[in-house]
C-alpha cells in the first residue's frame, strides 16, 4: 500500500488539532482538555511515523496482536508515547493489553474487569480503565447497557478493586451523536467519573462540546483505510461481546 506523503498527514494532523482547539475555546472549555487519540489501527508503521514525527504522543489501537506487531519499534521514536486499547478485549489477552497499553477504554463485563485486576496486580502496571456503554444498544456492539453502566463500575470498584477514570460510547451509525454524547456525560456524572472518551472523525466537535475528554480520530489525520481483510480472529473467551463495529475514528 503506498505510503501517504509526510506533508499532507501531518498537514491533516494540524488541522484536526486547530479543530480541536477551535471548539474548546468556543464551547469556553480549557485548552487541551479534549486530549487527542489518533487511531492507527490498520495503518503500517511507515504511515504511522509522520504523526509522531509532528509530534502527536497519543495513538489507539484496536487489536492488542496488532499493536503488539507495530508498538515496539514505534515507541523507539519517542519515550512518552500513550498507547490506547480502543476495540473490544478478550479476558485471555488481558496480559499482554496491561503489559503493551496506557490506558484500555472497553473494559464492559465482569470477567475482564476480574482478569485485568489479576493482571494489574501481577504487572504492577496500572492504565488508565474506562467503562464501555452500549448507549444505542446494539446486539451486535460492545459495551454494557446504560441502565446496568453504574452497578458494573461500582462492582469494578468494589469487587474487582479497578479505578474506573470515565466511559466510552460509540453512537449508532445514522443517528445524532449528540444525544448519546449528552446521555455519556450525564451517566458520567452521576457514576463519578472524570474522562469522557467519545467521538471520532465525523463528530468529534461535537463531542467536544458535551465534555469529551478524549476524541478517537483517524480518517481525519491518515486518509482512508485500506479495505479490510479478512483474517483469522484473535481467539475468544467463550462468554465474549462480539467485536463491533464504528471504531473507526
Amino acid at each position: 500500500m503506498p505510503v501517504p506523503k509526510t506533508d499532507d498527514v501531518q498537514s491533516r494532523l494540524a488541522s484536526v488539532l486547530a479543530r480541536i482547539a477551535a471548539k474548546e475555546e468556543q464551547s469556553g472549555r480549557a485548552p487541551g482538555s479534549a486530549k487527542l487519540i489518533a487511531v492507527s489501527k490498520t495503518f503500517e508503521v511507515d504511515e504511522i511515523r509522520p504523526v509522531i514525527a509532528a509530534g502527536q504522543r497519543r495513538f489507539g489501537e484496536n487489536r492488542v496482536q496488532e499493536a503488539q506487531a507495530k508498538w515496539p519499534l514505534l515507541r523507539e521514536m519517542a519515550d512518552d508515547i500513550e498507547l490506547h486499547l480502543i476495540g473490544p478485549l478478550q479476558s485471555n489477552k488481558a496480559k499482554e493489553a496491561i503489559a503493551l497499553f496506557d490506558a484500555i477504554h472497553t473494559v464492559d463485563r465482569d470477567k475482564i474487569a476480574g482478569a485485568l485486576a489479576g493482571e494489574i496486580q501481577k504487572q504492577g502496571r496500572t492504565p488508565q480503565l474506562f467503562v464501555q456503554v452500549n448507549t444505542g444498544l446494539e446486539p451486535q456492539k460492545a459495551g454494557i447497557a446504560p441502565r446496568e453502566a453504574a452497578d458494573f463500575v461500582e462492582r469494578c470498584r468494589t469487587v474487582h478493586g479497578l479505578a474506573i477514570s470515565g466511559l466510552m460510547c460509540i453512537p449508532p451509525a445514522g443517528e445524532a451523536a449528540g444525544p448519546h454524547f449528552a446521555l455519556l456525560a450525564k451517566m458520567a456524572a452521576e457514576i463519578g467519573v472524570e474522562n469522557l472518551s467519545m467521538g471520532m472523525s465525523g463528530d468529534f466537535e461535537t463531542a467536544i462540546a458535551f465534555g469529551a475528554t478524549h476524541v478517537r480520530v483517524g480518517g481525519a489525520i491518515f486518509g482512508s483505510r485500506p479495505p479490510i481483510v479478512a483474517a483469522t480472529p484473535e481467539p475468544e473467551a467463550p462468554a465474549a461481546a462480539p467485536e463491533g463495529p464504528g471504531e473507526t475514528g
